[in-house]
């Protein structure tokens, strides 16, 4: 017994280190969503999205061996996080060539649409971070023949536990990455940047679901492709945050 609870222990840390990962380009996109808001507006705002991920990944877990076999909800993620993107950057750099002409100010989503928007993310986040967790809890010896949403209980109790702790991580981080992305606006682009590098993540892993098949299944979880992920993801932000300091002192001088 001694040495299974050993074992669930290091499983919960491994899976409160990945939830902390997946957190951190999860906030990204969080915090992008709820900048253009009031700084009140844009931490109810981050506060909602809490309460949703929360019930979101509650219900996942619950409803995961239904929700694997639904390729169209990652699909629908990913299709929305690379359309952000690729508006923002469009507009931006359609903006920056008409910088002489006098620009409207375009109308953004209020606050119960924001909230909405970040609920949707949340729904493909919590899919991708229950698969995710999955993975590693299975491995894991059964306690008892006790089951909750056809996995077993012992599991269940570990893939909640860690999924609870990243929620709260992403919640702290988005709210950093609010402050950075305040303090260097001209980060904005890079942070952009990211949030389409996730759609790409969440297509990646559409693209090799089991009823598409048109990449093997097994390589979302590879780590070649989770090594490219991580060094792209943090060649854009170091990029972004160099360009943005860069572009601040030359606004100071």
């Amino acid at each position: 017994m001694e040495a299974i609870f050993l074992e669930y222990a290091w499983v919960l840390i491994v899976l409160i280190v990945l939830e902390g990962l997946l957190a951190a380009d999860n906030a990204v996109v969080m915090a992008v969503m709820v900048k253009h808001l009031p700084k009140g507006q844009q931490q109810k705002a981050l506060l909602y999205g809490l309460v949703g991920a929360f019930i979101f990944r509650f219900a996942a877990l619950f409803l995961i061996t239904t929700l694997v076999n639904f390729w169209q909800i990652q699909a629908i993620g990913a299709a929305y996080l690379l359309f952000m993107s690729i508006k923002h950057i469009y507009d931006s750099r359609k903006a920056s060539q008409n910088s002489e002409e006098v620009q409207e100010p375009k109308k953004k989503s209020g606050f119960w649409m924001t909230v909405v928007k970040v609920e949707l993310a949340d729904i493909a986040f919590a899919v991708d971070s229950i698969l995710a967790a999955v993975a590693i809890a299975v491995t894991l010896p059964h306690i008892g023949d006790f089951d909750i949403g056809g996995i077993n209980a012992g599991q269940f109790a570990v893939m909640f536990l860690g999924g609870i702790i990243g929620v709260i991580m992403m919640r702290f981080a988005a709210r950093w990455f609010v402050k950075i992305l305040d303090k260097f606006p001209s980060l904005e682009t890079a942070a952009f940047l990211i949030v389409g590098w996730v759609g790409v993540k969440l297509a990646v892993l559409t693209l090799a679901h089991e009823k598409l098949g048109v990449i093997p299944h097994e390589f979302p979880h590879s780590t070649v492709w989770k090594a490219t992920f991580w060094i792209i993801l943090v060649a854009i932000a170091l990029g972004g945050y160099l360009v943005g300091v860069k572009n601040q002192k030359q606004q100071e001088q």
